[in-house]
């Protein structure tokens, strides 16, 4: 079964040290299963008939609770189950070379994490929550089994695959091309898509992570984070209360985000 622990996530160091780890907790057996579950059109189950959704939700066991600061797993960690997110927000970050924190991901609730150690079967990152959160756990050999009798399962599958790929050319290419005013627009219209798509408001949110971890993953400096935060409250496109965000001018926010890129 999985673990998780508490650290500091931003200590230099190549792997945690070795501690003892408290079990996941288990969330109440009669919580609603996939058939029901409101985010099953982002999840696994989308695209599936009720029939297949069934023999899907019967290879997932019972929800799991990580709280706060906790790890769920770390890079170099045997993979066994993959986790659909229920409720909550967690951050993926890897140990550079010189032993710096790259933070590469944030995950939200419909996202499937674990799906990095699939190729090799050990995981190449660590993820920690950033909030007190609920996964559903799906075991490995249990969906390689329910696979071969689902073909539809198999196909999301590879969506969602698909999609990491996605994500992850676009990442670079946030990070690649655009200036920094540009790269925090296109994370807080990203954010509000997201936040929409489960059915939230796309105007107004928290943010989960810190002013350090949106830098370290956006590729700027604290500072720069604050100061383009306050910039865009001051040309009145967003309004800032601690994590809290309101866009107040969406179609401004694309125009600053598809300016020209920087020269090559």
């Amino acid at each position: 079964m999985h673990t998780a622990i508490a650290i500091d996530a931003f200590k230099p160091a190549n792997r945690v040290p070795a501690q003892p780890r408290p079990q996941l907790r288990d969330v109440s057996l009669n919580a609603p299963g996939c058939a029901r579950c409101p985010l099953r059109t982002l999840c696994l189950p989308a695209g599936l008939t009720d029939d297949e959704v069934n023999q899907l939700h019967d290879c997932v066991g019972s929800r799991r609770r990580v709280k706060r600061g906790e790890i769920l797993w770390q890079s170099g960690d045997a993979l066994h189950t993959l986790f659909a997110v229920r409720v909550g927000f967690l951050k993926s970050f890897m140990i550079t070379r010189d032993g710096q924190v790259q933070v590469i991901r944030f995950q939200m609730s419909g996202e499937i994490v674990g799906m990095d150690a699939i190729a090799t079967g050990r995981h190449n990152s660590t993820v920690v929550a950033l909030e007190d959160t609920e996964l559903c756990p799906i075991p490995l050999a249990e969906l390689e089994r329910v696979m071969d009798r689902v073909p539809g399962l198999q196909r999301q599958l590879f969506r969602i695959m698909s999609h990491e790929i996605v994500s992850k050319q676009d990442s670079m290419a946030l990070l690649g091309t655009m200036r920094a005013e540009q790269r925090l627009a296109s994370f807080l219209l990203r954010l509000s898509f997201l936040y929409q798509e489960r059915g939230y408001s796309a105007t107004e949110f928290v943010l989960r992570m810190t002013r350090q971890e949106l830098g370290n993953y956006l590729g700027l400096k604290l500072e720069t984070v604050s100061r383009l935060l306050s910039k865009l409250q001051q040309e009145g496109l967003i309004r800032v209360e601690s994590k809290s965000v309101k866009l107040l001018d969406i179609p401004a926010l694309r125009l600053l985000e598809a300016r020209e890129a920087l020269d090559a």
